[in-house]
C-alpha cells in the first residue's frame, strides 16, 4: 500500500473516537497496523485502552463505516490485539495535551 493511500485510511479513521474518551483512535495509538491486499481487503490490526471494552463492537462498526467510501478498500476486516498492551506513550502530542497528560 502507497504512503498516500495509507495517509487517506488513517485520516479516515480519525473521524472513529473512542466514545469512553473522546479521542479518535489514531490519535489515541489504538491502530498499529494497516494491510490492504489485492482484491481490496483492507486489515486493520488495533487495540482498545481496556481488555473487555464494551464498547469493542461499535468501535469495530465505526472503523468499517469510516473507510467504507475510500475507493480501493473493498471490504475491511478488524483484528482486534492485545499484544503489545496499549500504553499512553502511544498517543499523539494531540491527545496527551487534549487529555492533560505530560
Amino acid at each position: 500500500m502507497d504512503e498516500a493511500l495509507k495517509e487517506n485510511i488513517m485520516g479516515a479513521l480519525e473521524q472513529v473516537i473512542d466514545p469512553e474518551i473522546g479521542i479518535d483512535i489514531v490519535n489515541l495509538g489504538l491502530v498499529y497496523d494497516l494491510d490492504l491486499d489485492e482484491e481490496g481487503c483492507l486489515t486493520v490490526t488495533m487495540t482498545l485502552t481496556a481488555m473487555g471494552c464494551p464498547l469493542a463492537g461499535i468501535l469495530v462498526d465505526q472503523v468499517q463505516m469510516a473507510v467504507q467510501d475510500i475507493p480501493e478498500v473493498k471490504d475491511t476486516h478488524v483484528n482486534i490485539v492485545w499484544n503489545p498492551p496499549w500504553t499512553k506513550d502511544r498517543m499523539s502530542r494531540y491527545a496527551k495535551i487534549a487529555l492533560g497528560i505530560n
